[in-house]
């Protein structure tokens, strides 16, 4: 065999190799109407105060072979955060909490998925109140895709715990006013692009 002929089997391999990885991924957009965020925090350390995020808005890039080679990224609406109450609400979009005319959206880029013992964990910097954390999220899902009319939706949960001093948020309200630790929990609907 010749060079150029080897060479020119060599190509057609490389890309034919090319083209089988790029089948295993496929992108995802997330669903705003059907993905929220939820959080609870510690209020006097007797009561929990619970309150939603919405806007979420991003990206799902899904190995089906390998789930760990998977990325998201996705912000989220500081506007729309909502606990019920309109003059609690009015103070959290304050400077003294998410400032929403300084940051109009919470973001998000993963930077691992893990899976130990059959659990998922993704990893990211999660960027809040101008500050940029790694954090960790419990993985639930993803949910099998199902087709509806022209679409394939599937989608996915996720829990997780932050530190309001990791980044600076609220720093005027100390424990046990206000507590330390806010649970997340995140669904989010993807449709298949």
């Amino acid at each position: 065999m010749n060079i150029r002929k080897f060479s020119t089997l060599a190509v057609v391999g490389f890309s034919m190799v090319c083209a089988a990885a790029q089948a295993q991924t496929s992108t995802w957009t997330i669903d705003p109407a059907h993905s929220s965020i939820q959080f609870t925090i510690r209020h006097l350390g007797v009561s929990n105060v619970h309150g939603t995020i919405g806007g979420v808005k991003g990206t799902v890039v899904y190995d089906e072979k390998d789930v760990t080679k998977s990325n998201v990224t996705a912000t989220m609406d500081t506007t729309t955060v909502s606990t019920g109450n309109d003059a609690r609400d009015k103070h959290l979009k304050s400077p003294d909490f998410f400032d929403v005319d300084k940051n109009p959206t919470i973001s998000f880029k993963s930077t691992a998925v893990t899976k130990t013992g059959g659990k998922l964990q993704l990893v990211g910097d999660l960027t809040l109140n101008g500050v940029t954390k790694s954090v960790t999220l419990d993985l639930d899902g993803p949910a099998t895709p199902m087709t509806q009319g022209k679409k394939t939706v599937s989608g996915f949960s996720a829990t997780g715990k932050l530190k309001r001093a990791d980044f600076g948020f609220g720093p005027k309200f100390s424990p046990p006013m206000l507590g330390d630790d806010v649970k997340i929990e995140i669904d989010v609907e993807i449709d298949k692009q």
